[in-house]
């Protein structure tokens, strides 16, 4: 796993003996307690002093020549750890399978070599994995004692040239090797066991073996098959070809297309990632990774929060008829994902969902609705302009986002819960959708009887969070009639709202959204837009913001956006451009 260089505790040639608490004891030859028995023979130790560089070279040597013999008893037997150095050396040769392994001295190393030998392309720190040498006082007998106060032993640090061969391929594994010789106390060396003698990459944990290599993704492609563009995707897309992978592994089970190679894998760290040492066998040529974006949608979304002016916002495109995402961009292009992971009250947009669950209840667009000036809970609320109109009907309320008239509409016709109710059953919020990117599931919480509540969240307030992701998502179910749970992939399975808006509901809700695009808030936006299409405007207060923020969204033919705009004011001011802007780069789709 290469998270990161395995950093060496090496000085000069030598390797210092440290990490006393951390070294084993080991018997090569065992004890007696019956007093008639010949005398055991004494416990080998690791002695302070290193081994002669003839020593050194002989030990290098002897081990190399057992392991690539497939003497592996023989070859533990050289080293300071056998019971580790048989597990490791045994593991390599039923994990890897090579059918011929060569093993060759290659004198002295240096550490700069080693260093270079385990550097890693990922700047992640990771545990030290070096050919350390043995602890002081460490000895072959396990139930021995180390010396109080040893001297610190040395080792020499060797390196050797290893070539593996694979059955089936003429293709050889070479690689260069480092392992660390010590001297025992009977005036012999013996290798240090460390994992990295296996590999220099290798370290403690980690697993080395020959496994499928499915291919790696290809170039990220837009739904048209081009080189997808885009600065708000385009960091994104790492964690993406991650959580798509995920999602797909149950479907993806058919491994014709991989190759097989030596891997290192660390199966206790869910963050690490493979490293791929030799490839045996390649894997098909890569897949390009298509996304649903449209290149020319996600210009026009980049664009237009570039045109905020410095302003925090968001913005995302939805097809109504499938879901998928064709463009969402966000202000500034890096940080969070406010577009998908964005908290926020998204004001009168929610009235859409508001109006669903009016209708639902038997109310109609042309119910006379009366727009006091102040709602009727006990916390009152007032419009967003000062004058009344006691004759509206719903969808004149609708039309320029009356407060009160849909707060007191909706404590006298619905239900508690009615809008957590709704906003699940037919709009999916809090199904856990699967995006392809983290997302934050929207909330409507139950206000349960709490009037102020009721009265905040039916205008989109109170502890209601959404972002444009979700808001565009109920735009385009008003438009489809259905929920689509918004992907980025198309394969991506699809949470299933449990009901569809019904069609009479679906045809009042466009019919009040459409009559909001030509003659309510929305109309100077939408001018010239108007053509099979409708919209919502709002505005939102939050906390610690002076000005409110701006909401918009829209649909027209198979395309839904939505957009927040941090202190943007009205949504015609600031959101409400974006949105048409997209709208109008799309065409008529």
């Amino acid at each position: 796993m290469r998270n990161g260089a395995k950093t060496g505790l090496i000085t000069g040639v030598a390797v210092a003996v440290l990490a006393a608490g951390g070294y084993g004891a080991y018997s090569l030859v065992g004890g007696s307690d019956d007093k008639d028995a010949p005398a055991a023979k004494k416990a080998r130790t690791v002695v302070a002093e290193p081994p002669s560089a003839e020593q050194a070279a002989a030990g290098t040597k002897d081990f190399l020549d057992a392991w690539a013999a497939g003497d592996l008893a023989k070859a533990a037997s050289l080293t300071d750890d056998p019971a580790g150095a048989t597990t490791a050396l045994t593991a390599f040769r039923d994990q890897v399978k090579p059918s011929g392994l060569t093993l060759a001295p290659a004198g002295p190393a240096t550490p700069a070599a080693f260093a270079a030998a385990t550097g890693s392309p990922s700047a992640a720190p990771k545990a030290p994995a070096t050919p350390t040498a043995a602890t002081p006082g460490a000895t072959d007998s396990p139930a021995a004692t180390a010396p109080a106060t040893p001297a610190a032993p040395t080792g020499v640090l060797m390196g050797f040239k290893a070539r593996a061969e694979f059955e089936g391929t003429n293709r050889v594994w070479d690689y260069s090797g480092f392992l660390s010789v010590v001297k025992m106390s009977d005036n012999t060396p013996a290798v240090h066991w460390a994992p990295s003698v296996i590999h220099p990459h290798l370290a403690p944990g980690e697993t080395i073996a020959v496994q499928p290599l499915p291919p790696i993704a290809g170039n990220v492609v837009d739904r048209n098959n081009k080189p997808l563009a885009g600065a708000s995707i385009t960091p994104l897309i790492p964690t993406l070809q991650a959580k798509v992978a995920k999602l797909l592994a149950d479907q993806n089970k058919d491994q014709s297309d991989n190759g097989t190679g030596v891997v290192i894998t660390n199966a206790g760290d869910q963050n690490s990632v493979p490293d791929r040492l030799f490839t045996i066998v390649d894997p098909k040529p890569p897949k390009p990774f298509k996304l649903t974006i449209d290149n020319t949608l996600q210009a026009a979304a980049e664009k237009a929060m570039a045109d905020l002016g410095g302003k925090k916002g968001s913005i995302v495109a939805i097809e109504p008829s499938t879901g998928q995402v064709l463009a969402f961009a966000n202000a500034p292009v890096t940080g969070l994902n406010r577009a998908f992971q964005g908290q926020l009250a998204p004001g009168s947009t929610l009235k859409i969902l508001t109006s669903t669950a009016l209708l639902e209840a038997g109310v109609n667009p042309d119910t006379p609705v009366a727009c006091p000036t102040l709602s009727s809970n006990p916390k009152k609320i007032p419009n967003s302009f000062p004058d009344a109109y006691p004759n509206n009907t719903l969808q004149q309320d609708f039309m320029i986002s009356c407060n009160t008239a849909f707060i007191d509409q909706g404590l006298t016709s619905l239900k508690p819960g009615a809008l957590t109710t709704t906003a699940k059953d037919v709009y999916g919020i809090g199904l856990n959708w699967q995006t392809g990117l983290p997302s934050f599931d929207a909330v409507v919480p139950d206000a349960g009887t709490n009037k102020d509540e009721q009265a905040m969240q039916s205008i989109g307030q109170g502890k209601v969070q959404m972002n444009p992701l979700a808001i565009a998502s109920i735009t385009a179910t008003v438009q489809s009639g259905s929920f689509k749970q918004p992907i980025l992939v198309a394969e991506l399975p699809q949470q299933k709202a449990p009901r569809d808006l019904g069609p009479d509901v679906a045809g009042k809700l466009r019919q009040m959204m459409a009559a909001t695009a030509t003659a309510g808030t929305a109309k100077d936006v939408m001018a010239g837009i108007s053509d099979n299409a409708g919209a919502k405007t709002g505005s939102a207060e939050a906390t610690g913001i002076a000005t409110t923020n701006s909401w918009f969204t829209a649909y027209r033919g198979n395309l839904a956006v939505a957009s927040e705009v941090e202190g943007g004011g009205h949504g015609v001011e600031a959101a409400g451009p974006a949105v048409a802007s997209i709208i109008k780069a799309a065409g008529n789709r």
